[in-house]
């Protein structure tokens, strides 16, 4: 077998194993996906598992990127050819929360997961993307401080998602309250 199949088989079988996570976490929370369970749902041999992860935080992690990529993915669809402002980050915002309640269990196993030092430190980087994409929005806007502006929302979108989570739906309320937030221009630094 040469080179090239060997590479693509082995990136099926770790597709395969992130595909069984995901699918386990809707179902299962963070304390009984065991490897077992994970293998087992993959139709895969334990060993298999360690093959393509060190340990289960770094399939964790691999959980975590797969889940964001795909967040990311829907939200880049979303707002493709929007201009920077208030609007854009609203859809931004609505997106994210939408994806985050079509995938309930996902959610809830990653943010069990935060607490690991890995996760930890993906979830810092993802932030910094965060503010990066979201900062032209406030400065559009007019904010005086576009950057601390873009952690702060950041912060609240994804507070907004916790508590929709934890009301088992979509709260009018909330995203209403997330608008109002960007409602009016802020110009005084």
């Amino acid at each position: 077998m040469n080179t090239g199949v060997r590479q693509r088989r082995a990136a099926a079988t770790r597709t395969k194993l992130i595909a069984a996570g995901l699918a386990l976490a809707e179902r299962t929370g963070l304390a009984d996906m065991s490897v077992n369970l994970i293998v087992a749902e993959a139709g895969v041999a334990k060993g298999t598992f360690f093959h393509h992860f060190g340990d289960r935080s770094e399939f964790l992690l691999a959980l975590h990127t797969e889940f964001h990529d795909r967040v990311f993915a829907v939200i880049e669809q979303s707002i493709a050819g929007m201009a920077p402002g208030r609007d854009r980050l609203l859809a931004t915002a609505n997106a994210y929360l939408d994806e985050c309640l079509r995938h309930r269990g996902v959610r809830a196993l990653l943010l069990e997961a935060r607490v690991d030092p890995t996760i930890i430190g993906a979830i810092a980087s993802r932030n910094k993307v965060v503010i990066e994409r979201t900062s032209p929005d406030f400065a559009a806007m007019g904010w005086v401080h576009p950057e601390p502006s873009a952690a702060m929302w950041n912060s609240a979108v994804v507070e907004s998602a916790l508590l929709e989570l934890d009301a088992g739906g979509h709260r009018p309320e909330v995203r209403a309250a997330l608008a109002q937030f960007i409602a009016s221009q802020v110009t005084h630094g």
